[in-house]
């Protein structure tokens, strides 16, 4: 799998791996590798992502009485109200009504915490013998799984506590779990405390239904080709817009600020420009209109002729809740109407497919996109694209 604008490689199978394709890797340095071992090569497929994530998430929803979804790839699910006896029976069940329900195979960590259930599934992904399943409560040698567990790939552990861990003779999760919680406190934080807690069994970080909105939301891409005409700029910037806002809909909330970003790619031979503007709002909002005039406002100010811009894009910040709307005193928007409208537009979008209807700022000429090459088939998300079956016997 590759980045933005097929750069790198970001993900890999295990028969890649097993071939001498490193993480992160430009793609164009491995050409001989792809061929001589004939690897399928994908561009992202971020619509294809999205909706399969959703499915899967709602075929767990419907099999826990709590569910938190960590990522797009991972939940955490509460299975207290299953008898300790059962509980590896169930997970299997999981699995396999994932697998049935939308083709998508998953590993799972059962575990009384969520940094035990983490390292669980860990060890039933990578090791063949648990088949995809790992019940660590009722396994007969937990320390032996720790022990063979290196520290530094315990869920919360970086570079820096990784270094200190090796400097206290930390090695792996067992040693981790024996070490002194004060002395990983007064070191670590209580971050570092916890870490050995959850080690132990002991619960520090709850099933969260609720996760904190994000306080600063980002949408940005680098372009399939140089960008120079201010026309090309505003129609990306415009479209990177419109998607912040939507994630902005979603988590029912306003922001106060935005900033605009512009590039040129440091890495080519050529002029260099960056620059960025930040404006702050007069009524904080998250109505895709509102949002594109005052970016436009920003970006006619940063835009200088002459260059070759890489990637430009929006991060709005100083996010607040709906019902925090506080009205400027010389507002005559009538946000009650364009609420109505965005609303019956996304809708439609959500129907008929994503920018479906979009503001005219934002064009219909998009050579500007990322390149995507090798771009795998929406084969959920696109009608054109559905897979057809023949039951034609002949």
């Amino acid at each position: 799998m590759l980045s933005n604008n097929d750069g790198c490689v970001i993900a890999r199978s295990e028969e890649a791996k097993k071939a001498g394709i490193k993480m992160g890797i430009p793609v164009f340095e491995i050409g001989d590798i792809i061929k001589k071992h004939k690897v399928h090569v994908f561009s992202t497929n971020y619509a294809l992502y999205g909706d399969i994530s959703q499915r899967v998430m709602t075929t767990l929803a419907g099999l826990a009485s709590e569910i938190e979804i960590y990522s797009i790839d991972e939940a955490f699910l509460d299975l207290s109200g299953i008898p300790a006896d059962k509980l590896f029976t169930a997970a299997k069940k999981i699995r396999e009504k994932v697998f049935r329900w939308t083709g998508i195979p998953v590993s799972v960590g059962v575990a009384p915490t969520k940094t035990l259930a983490k390292v669980s599934n860990q060890i039933a992904k990578s090791d063949a013998q648990y088949s995809g399943v790992l019940d660590f409560i009722s396994h007969p040698a937990k320390d032996e799984l720790l022990s063979q567990f290196r520290v530094g790939e315990i869920w919360g552990v970086g570079e820096k506590y990784e270094e200190f861990f090796r400097r206290s003779n930390i090695w792996s999760a067992l040693d981790l779990k024996n070490a002194d919680e004060n002395r990983m406190k007064e070191h670590l934080g209580v971050m570092g405390q916890r870490l050995v807690l959850e080690l132990r069994g002991t619960v520090c970080y709850p099933i969260n239904q609720n996760p904190d909105t994000k306080k600063e939301i980002c949408t940005s891409r680098s372009f399939g080709h140089p960008v120079e005409t201010y026309q090309e700029l505003e129609q990306a910037t415009t479209s990177y817009v419109s998607k912040v806002a939507v994630k902005l809909r979603n988590q029912k909330s306003l922001a106060q600020s935005l900033l605009i970003f512009i590039m040129t790619n440091k890495y080519a031979k050529g002029p260099k420009y960056v620059n960025y503007k930040i404006v702050r709002l007069p009524t904080a909002s998250n109505q895709t209109r509102e949002l594109i005039h005052y970016a436009l406002v920003a970006l006619k100010q940063l835009y200088r002729k002459g260059y070759l811009y890489k990637k430009s894009g929006i991060v709005v910040s100083e996010i607040i809740p709906e019902e925090g709307q506080q009205s400027a005193l010389w507002d005559d928007t009538n946000r009650e109407k364009n609420k109505q409208l965005i609303k019956v537009i996304d809708h439609i979008n959500r129907k008929a497919g994503l920018d479906k209807i979009r503001f005219a700022v934002q064009g219909a000429d998009e050579t500007w996109k990322m390149r995507q090459e090798n771009l795998s088939p929406h084969y959920t998300t696109r009608w054109s694209d559905v897979l057809v079956v023949n039951m034609d016997k002949d």
